[in-house]
């Protein structure tokens, strides 16, 4: 089929005002803190969150940003998918986090329990119950904890292999990132039974181990994902009367017909934004073309574009360093900005 090409001619009837940045952050997390400090300022200048958007080509690339607006204590809705710690995938493998940290903690024990074969809601609660009443009893700390996993072989041998699993990673020595590597492949075959749709969250679990890498504790990552964004205000800087300002996270199919003062398109980096799979159909390229005009159009005053370097993509064992294609031929109509771990 003919490829037809329509021209445009964009202009602005809007004098003055800061030209767009683009920026190369040294890290995904570099990536993430930067914009951190960009929304602080933008609203300690008197600019409402709501007013200020995140966007990006899909819903994962946002998952390290989430764990930095929550540290920093910074409200935020999403659009055009779930937060990082609403997927139910990604509470499924938290949950076995969890019960090495707490081998208490009932409602991760049933979690991941269930996901097993053949282990019903009454299997899991009478393992459960066994646990609490005879296993942890007379013991505590790692003490406990090691005890317990040298003790489980009278349980169904369905659940052995998951017994098995935790014990092997059990040592407060083995990093975080190595514990759910383990994880993951004992996992696999039970998130393809239960989601249909494990294709498109595949990225998910990938994006988690890979933020699990810069963790040295299992308790650390936990502890950083269970802070909760206050829905009152940001500390100190938020004045009273502002409780239902969130900032803006939104996929760029979302913001469609939308605008706001301040835009920031993230990891427009090639393999993300355009995706790898684009790259397969020039149809596939121009949609993902459209999408970054949409998402620059987007912004009323100020336009910030980010990626970062060497991002290692598990799905095709390569690293990702190259800005994406529609930043190319930019250099003399933006600002360009390196940011590395010292700034």
């Amino acid at each position: 089929m003919e490829r037809h090409k329509f021209d445009k001619q964009l202009y602005t009837n809007k004098e003055g005002g800061a030209v767009p940045s683009i920026i190369a952050a040294a890290s995904e997390n570099m990536q993430s803190k930067f914009i951190v400090q960009r929304v602080l300022e933008l609203r300690e200048a008197g600019v409402p969150l709501n007013d200020i958007a995140v966007l990006f080509r899909s819903s994962f690339h946002s998952f390290d940003l989430e764990i930095e607006l929550n540290k920093a204590g910074i409200p935020y809705v999403k659009y055009g998918g779930f937060k990082f710690m609403e997927t139910a995938h990604i509470k499924d493998i938290v949950s076995y986090l969890k019960v090495l940290e707490n081998p208490r903690d009932v409602v991760a024990w049933h979690r991941i329990m269930v996901l097993v074969d053949g282990v019903g809601p009454r299997t899991a609660e009478k393992v459960i119950a066994d646990i609490l009443e005879h296993k942890l009893n007379g013991s505590s700390g790692n003490d406990r904890s090691q005890a317990f996993w040298s003790t489980y072989n009278n349980y169904p041998d369905k659940l052995t292999d998951l017994f098995d699993v935790i014990k092997h990673i059990s040592s407060k020595e083995i990093p975080p990132a190595d514990k759910v590597a383990v994880i993951l492949r004992h996992y696999t075959p039970q998130f393809k039974q239960k989601y249909d749709d494990y294709r498109k969250r595949q990225k998910d679990l990938e994006m988690f181990q890979t933020i699990c890498e810069r963790y040295k504790s299992v308790n650390a990552l936990l502890s950083e994902m269970a802070l909760e964004p206050p829905n009152e205000s940001v500390s100190d800087i938020t004045p009273t009367g502002s409780e239902d300002e969130f900032l803006i996270l939104s996929t760029i199919h979302s913001a469609k017909g939308l605008e706001w003062h301040t835009v920031i398109i993230i990891h427009c980096l090639e393999g993300r934004f355009p995706s790898t799979r684009s790259a397969e159909s020039d149809e596939d390229m121009d949609e993902e073309r459209r999408l970054m005009y949409v998402a620059c159009t987007r912004a009323k005053e100020n336009l910030h574009i980010t990626y970062p370097l060497n991002v290692y993509d598990r799905e095709s064992g390569l690293i990702l360093t190259k800005q994406s294609r529609f930043l190319e031929g930019l250099e003399n109509t933006t600002e360009q900005w390196v940011l590395d771990e010292e700034s």
